[in-house]
């Protein structure tokens, strides 16, 4: 029997709610047997970094956001010193490693629309199934339009993820640490008190303020 695993990418720069829920609503409706959290070292699309938590401090980040959770599990497999990595590469090196598996690599609705900029969507659409979380802020005919295109053009696997849609994103976490604002349910509690502890953000300069 062949193992179902989805992956969460990105900085997790903080971990929020929303990608708990998009976590466990993949699981959920693809019956998976366990969701990989895999905080991105250095992204090829966001290397300057400054200002921002450290690898260290993503890493516990995550680990503290998913413990309680026994189907969610961390993996370093993008933290190495070759420094930028791109998802072709970690999905070589994933079903080299476990040919007994399939991958759901989970992403947002938006992201799905900018794939063809990624490296090799070609190879990255025959190492895995892609998984498109719902966004209200997207029309769902434009959404169904790229699932069929790049269905066709790359005979990609591509599924769309019923989710909540929660309006919260990384850099507005991070915007309101900075403002002294309060982060309570958006962020989970332990996650918060790390970064209180480590007064993470609370020196963020404004022009570090890009959405992710």
């Amino acid at each position: 029997m062949r193992k179902r695993v989805g992956i969460m990418g990105g900085t997790f720069d903080p971990i929020h709610i929303g990608h708990l829920i998009l976590g466990e609503s993949a699981y959920q409706q693809f019956e998976l047997h366990k969701v990989l959290f895999m905080p991105s070292g250095n992204p090829p699309h966001k290397k300057n970094r400054e200002g921002r938590a450290s690898n260290e401090e993503r890493i516990e980040m995550v680990r503290r956001a998913i413990a309680s959770n026994q189907h969610f599990e961390l993996s370093l497999e993008e933290m190495h010193e070759q420094g930028y990595n791109y998802t072709r590469e970690t999905l070589e090196r994933l079903t080299m490693l476990y040919p007994d598996t399939d991958y759901y690599f989970i992403m947002g609705a938006d992201s799905l629309l900018n794939f063809e900029t990624w490296k090799d969507p070609q190879e990255i659409c025959r190492l895995c199934v892609i998984v498109a979380a719902v966004r209200d802020c997207m029309p769902m005919h434009q959404l169904d339009e790229q699932i069929a295109r790049l269905n066709e053009k790359y005979c990609a696997d591509i599924r769309k993820l019923e989710t909540p849609n929660l309006d919260i994103s990384s850099h507005v976490i991070r915007n309101w640490v900075a403002e002294g604002k309060s982060c309570r349910y958006y962020v989970p509690k332990d996650v918060l008190a790390y970064i209180e502890e480590r007064k993470i953000y609370r020196n963020l300069p404004p022009d570090m303020c890009e959405s992710e």
